[in-house]
């Protein structure tokens, strides 16, 4: 059986997807996927075994300058590339827009997500057979639970099993911890000040701590935590590839709610995750050895990109007062013990 997945991002959502190919993949024998994704998340689909093609598209890309990619023929190509295999069946897993309209261009019966279970309901009027699955649950749980229903096997109960393989290429030979300080939404950074003091806690417990880079804001904020901690260490640029070795290879990692965080609960590496305006519920990391610590404080979570009240506060955002460094590395501390 070949089956097309639609899922373009983001990191976390590719990541929540995972265990429903390996539950699909244990109940039906034979059954193959190809994965249309985003251009900057095609190794994530790679990682898992039952993964036989990995469909590039460039969204955000073309977004920015489609003329551009429409005059050089890229869009036509793309289009060319994904009519080229006729599929058994089609899972928009996203069910966005953005994704139904690839899964409308593609070749094979298309199924989804019905209006009701999704962000943009509009959506579904592209599907062939949809499914009604409840909306506020984690995504791990909603996905496996479409995938079950669209290829007619029993939903699986067990823990996730994300099916990535990925040998881990130590940073340095001892122990370190990573932390992942980078996300998205301006409410989801954990304060400067703090990741600052927990770098000295565990330099104190004799740690290395690495942290990761994408770009120049990335390096700039690196800069900012590390220089008043007098120690720490910024992380190469690298590609995803790369991360995951490192991430493989930590002795723990902290960080905020962010792609990373999903991988490194996918890679089975002890971990805090810390949410404040985010919903820990919803959106939590799941594996064997993580941990999600959701703050406390009166209005989280909010799940808004900007705090309307963070104008008022000392710590910004506000939520992560509930959650300062000495906590946070109490609570790592705690979790290393019960593992």
């Amino acid at each position: 059986m070949k089956v097309l997945i639609i899922k373009t991002s983001s990191m976390g959502d590719l990541i929540h997807t995972l265990p429903a190919l390996t539950d699909a993949m244990n109940a039906i024998e034979g059954i193959e996927f190809d994965w249309l994704v985003e251009e900057n998340f095609i190794e994530i689909p790679a990682w898992h075994p039952a993964v036989k093609r990995v469909i590039p598209i460039a969204l955000r890309r073309w977004r920015k300058n489609w003329r551009a990619a429409w005059a050089n023929k890229e869009i036509q190509n793309f289009i060319k590339e994904l009519k080229s295999q006729h599929y058994d069946l089609i899972i928009d897993a996203q069910g966005l827009i953005k994704s139904a309209i690839p899964a409308f261009l593609a070749k094979g019966k298309r199924v989804g997500f019905d209006r009701e279970s999704i962000k943009e309901p509009l959506a579904a009027l592209f599907y062939q057979q949809k499914y009604n699955i409840t909306k506020n649950q984690q995504a791990i749980y909603k996905v496996r639970q479409l995938f079950s229903q669209a290829l007619n096997y029993p939903l699986v109960q067990t823990a996730p099993d994300y099916g990535i393989n990925i040998t881990a290429e130590p940073l340095i030979e001892k122990p370190y911890l990573i932390f992942l300080h980078g996300t998205t939404w301006q409410t989801k950074f954990w304060p400067e000040v703090f990741w600052t003091e927990l770098t000295q806690l565990a330099n104190a417990k004799g740690y290395q701590v690495f942290y990761p880079i994408a770009d120049q804001t990335d390096t700039e904020r690196v800069q900012r935590i590390i220089t008043p901690a007098e120690t720490g260490q910024a992380m190469p640029i690298m590609t995803l590839q790369q991360i995951a070795q490192a991430i493989a290879g930590a002795s723990a990692v902290i960080g905020v709610d962010s792609g990373l965080a999903h991988l490194t609960a996918a890679l089975k590496i002890p971990a805090l995750t810390l949410y404040g305006a985010t919903n820990s519920q919803l959106t939590g990391a799941i594996g064997e050895k993580q941990k999600n610590l959701q703050s406390e404080f009166g209005c989280s979570p909010c799940l808004k990109k900007e705090c309307s009240i963070a104008d008022n506060q000392h710590i910004t955002p506000p939520c992560f007062q509930m959650l300062p460094a000495q906590r946070v590395w109490e609570t790592l501390l705690l979790h290393l013990d019960k593992i």
